[in-house]
């Protein structure tokens, strides 16, 4: 006899209406043949003829005697259940419940049936046009085209979205973005939303604020990372400004450019030697447009300026509190400086969260240190040898210094700025 072909996609009408159906789920459709018909079924779906045996180890009691009455005889002793489909097929055909043989039973019994190479090559076909109108924008734009090429390779869109269908209307939103990316002049997260997608809250999460980021990252060199902080500092990076405002940078005696009216209030509060907060509107916006070359002094806290600010009032050289750790509008700021030949000089507290936060400045921006080395550590804890414990898991190696940490380890003591106040309140005194 010949052995059964695999099934269509869909049973020609014929076929079913050929089958005694009451039969057939008699014969086949019971609980104790169900690994039988899915075994059949894979093979069909993976595009193997059903001409041989199939088994079933361990098979229960039950089973074996639903092959019994399949069969009309008692299968073979022993633990495993072996049953020749080419015999199944053989019963279905003679007893009328599937003239059309095995395949078209399965099919009857559990829907259509469609091969996986074909199944795949949808699947393919329908990434494939979800992807397009992304596809033809990265054309115009060769920058984005290693990030392209790592979408599908990492597979990020699928882990995302699901579905070709899910994925979609993601990528035709994307597609349309990047043309605007960066965003110049700058302007809110939610305005750039509401212009290209319609709604203001489009891009604050989910897949398309995800990919978005990812591409972003991309096209600005921005580092990856996690956290509400690094969001706001990606989409700052391309022009989109999560929040204007809450986002600030302390600053003492910041030379810039009187022609913005950033410039011009930063000249006149440093003329008399006050401090002064600019947000990161005011840098991106009206940025002071540094001039060219020069030292600037970067510290952690704000006990500095206040000190700077008391102690040498206009006399003091430039500096700027990170505050902790930096916030976008610092690290803008901060590179403005950078890109017009600044050097930056760095210090902070001698203590886990203070090489951590040095570390992430270094991530975004060069700088040299400030009495920030282990000898300057070392130089300061013998003036002050009974400082509180550092606490908190270690950080991780400074690479401006790799001996810190290990110093930091075996003194275990913490060395606060403010401790240091007179070696640096010196050299803001004779800025270089």
């Amino acid at each position: 006899m010949a052995p059964a072909e695999p099934a269509p996609e869909r049973l020609p009408d014929a076929a079913e209406a050929e089958a005694d159906l009451p039969r057939l789920r008699r014969l086949l459709g019971g609980p104790e043949l169900d690994w039988l018909v899915e075994r059949v079924r894979r093979r069909i779906e993976d595009g193997r003829t059903l001409d041989t045996s199939v088994t079933r180890n361990n098979a229960h009691d039950d089973e074996r005697a639903a092959v019994r009455r399949l069969l009309g005889r008692a299968p073979r002793a022993g633990r495993s259940l072996s049953v020749s489909l080419p015999a199944v097929d053989a019963v279905l055909r003679t007893s009328g419940a599937c003239p059309a043989g095995l395949a078209a039973a399965v099919t009857l019994l559990t829907g259509p049936v469609t091969p996986r190479l074909e199944r795949d090559s949808r699947l393919a076909r329908a990434w494939e046009q979800a992807f397009a109108p992304l596809a033809r924008e990265v054309v115009n734009r060769p920058e984005l085209a290693d990030w392209y090429a790592g979408l599908h390779a990492t597979g990020l869109v699928r882990r995302l979205t699901g579905t070709p269908e899910s994925a979609a209307p993601v990528l035709a939103t994307l597609a349309r973005l990047l043309p605007r990316l960066p965003a110049a002049p700058p302007l809110s997260l939610s305005t750039f939303a509401a212009e290209t997608t319609g709604h203001a809250h489009a891009l604050d999460q989910g897949p398309l604020a995800t990919l978005a980021l990812d591409a972003i990252r991309s096209l600005t060199g921005t580092p990856a990372g996690t956290g509400a902080q690094w969001r706001r500092e990606t989409w700052a990076a391309a022009g989109l400004l999560l929040d204007e405002l809450s986002s600030q940078v302390l600053t003492l005696n910041l030379p810039g450019d009187e022609r913005s009216a950033t410039g011009r209030a930063l000249a006149a509060l440093g003329a008399v030697g006050q401090p002064m907060y600019l947000t990161l509107r005011q840098v991106i916006r009206d940025p002071p447009r540094p001039p060219r070359g020069g030292t600037l002094y970067v510290c952690e806290n704000p006990t500095v300026v206040l000190a700077a600010a008391d102690r040498l009032g206009p006399a003091c050289a430039p500096l700027v509190c990170l505050q902790g750790q930096p916030s976008t509008a610092a690290l803008r700021l901060l590179r403005l400086y950078a890109d017009a030949g600044w050097t930056l000089r760095y210090h902070g507290d001698f203590d886990w969260g203070g090489v951590r936060i040095a570390t992430r400045l270094l991530g975004h921006l060069p700088w040299v240190p400030w009495h920030y080395t282990s000898a300057d550590y070392r130089a300061a804890l013998a003036e002050h040898p009974d400082t509180a414990p550092l606490s908190g898991p270690p950080a991780g190696d400074a690479p401006w210094d790799p001996e810190l940490t290990e110093t930091l380890r075996e003194a275990g003591r913490r060395i606060e700025e403010e401790l240091d106040l007179e070696r640096l309140m010196t050299d803001l005194r004779e800025p270089s």
